[in-house]
């Protein structure tokens, strides 16, 4: 299924149909690593359903958990035609860990991944020790107690993406081992086999 024909599929839904939901999708603007728009025209501010049911039930948590604070999408469905992209941009690098490989298939591209991040009850984005798409040891989340132990994140830092994470997790979807932004709805394979790519 083609991107522009999203809005005609009844197993996906807007990001602005759920309440209480910030967005800020950074491929539809210059604020990423590849410092361009990779959506121009494309709407891309969608999720497949159950993912999108998983973000209603996050974002009650963490009402519950944080009164005031919500949850930011910077990226939800991201066509394959643009994680083609983003892998072609970092050949050569050593950086290909953090971006799906095209061949396999991004949970982005079947609209059951987010990448998302916390606002405070002012709007502001939670200090998460990295910044979103920083490509550095830093972000991952496996490697958060040693960071805390070293001095290279701080305490406060560490709860901002537990919250995040418990909130996330409230929601069904899985975290990854080194990107403490991106959260799966169900397991990759599964996904990758029975559910509908977006190109």
């Amino acid at each position: 299924m083609r991107c522009e024909d999203i809005a005609s599929d009844h197993g996906f839904r807007r990001l602005s149909s759920i309440a209480r939901v910030a967005v800020d999708l950074r491929y539809a603007g210059t604020r990423n690593f590849v410092a361009r728009d990779l959506y121009g025209t494309l709407d891309c501010a969608w999720l497949h359903r159950l993912a999108a049911e998983g973000l209603e039930r996050a974002c009650r948590w963490l009402d519950t958990a944080a009164p005031g604070h919500r949850l930011l999408v910077l990226d939800a469905l991201r066509p394959h035609r643009v994680q083609v992209a983003l892998w072609q941009h970092l050949e050569g690098t050593g950086l290909r860990q953090y971006v799906a490989d095209p061949a396999l298939g991004s949970m982005h591209s079947f609209g059951m991944a987010l990448d998302v991040t916390v606002l405070d009850p002012h709007g502001h984005e939670l200090d998460m020790g990295s910044g979103f798409d920083e490509m550095v040891e830093l972000s991952h989340p496996k490697l958060e107690a040693g960071h805390l132990q070293r001095g290279l994140l701080d305490a406060q830092q560490v709860r901002h993406r537990t919250l995040l994470r418990g909130a996330m997790s409230a929601g069904g979807f899985n975290g990854i081992d080194n990107e403490w932004w991106h959260f799966d709805m169900l397991e990759r394979r599964h996904v990758r086999a029975t559910f509908t790519r977006v190109d």
